[in-house]
């Protein structure tokens, strides 16, 4: 049987993971001319996005800034997102 916390913490990672999934296609869609960004829905969308997903970009990208145009930040913030859920599940059956 599972922690109810450890869950919800689990879920919000997951959430969380597919926020950052869809906001990096969001941008190469808008990049590319696909996503038109004069549409509202498209606006609020890309808006949202950003809003979740920058201020942790940012941070990322303070420490690891981009390399010849390549942001790496979506891939460490995905690899630290596993890590954090990895360790949750580690500390949790070894100790509770």
């Amino acid at each position: 049987m599972i922690n109810p916390i450890v869950w919800l913490l689990q879920q919000l990672i997951s959430i969380y993971w597919w926020i950052v999934i869809i906001a990096v296609v969001m941008s190469w869609l808008v990049a590319f001319g696909i996503v038109n960004t004069f549409n509202n829905v498209a606006r609020s969308v890309v808006g949202f996005l950003d809003a979740v997903t920058e201020p942790v970009f940012r941070q990322v990208r303070r420490v690891i800034p981009p390399i010849s145009g390549l942001d790496l930040s979506p891939l460490i913030v995905l690899i630290g997102l596993e890590f954090l859920s990895v360790s949750i599940d580690y500390i949790y059956l070894h100790y509770f």
